[in-house]
């Protein structure tokens, strides 16, 4: 009889073993998966540029950041809204690489020599405005007659 109730106390412990490990990993992979949404940073900022090449180029050096999960930058808006891993990267860092691609973003001067590298059509204007809105200005006629 006590061989029985020592048999049955081991297959016990085993058992309630076996589920405590089981709901742990369970845990564990949630509070992961959490984690990575937890993580995830969208950002817009204004980027300097003018055509599809500008684009291409943009997007490229945002990508290259380690941590970025995606970027998409809009020509008319001259911005870039870019999506990222908080925990690999930050902002100044994706700024600092697009800059060094040749193209000024709101906080960091784009590299004067990757610039001068850049094919003519993507040669900008460093005076241009970024247009974050997308909105256009009406003309102002209040001063004269029409």
């Amino acid at each position: 009889m006590k061989q029985v109730i020592l048999s049955v106390a081991v297959l016990m412990a085993m058992g309630l073993t076996s589920c405590k490990n089981e709901t742990k990993k369970e845990t564990d992979a949630m509070s992961t998966e959490v984690s990575k949404d937890i993580a995830m940073t969208d950002l817009s900022f204004g980027v300097r540029g003018n055509c599809g090449m500008c684009k291409s180029t943009i997007e490229k050096a945002a990508n290259s950041v380690d941590g970025v999960a995606s970027a998409n930058w809009d020509v008319d808006k001259k911005k870039i809204d870019v999506s990222f891993d908080g925990s690999k990267t930050d902002a100044m860092t994706i700024h600092k690489a697009i800059a060094a691609s040749g193209y000024d973003t709101e906080k960091v001067a784009g590299s004067e020599e990757a610039y001068k590298n850049l094919p003519g059509c993507c040669q900008y204007d460093h005076s241009m405005e970024m247009n974050q809105s997308g909105e256009t200005k009406a003309d102002d006629h209040s001063n004269h007659g029409h």
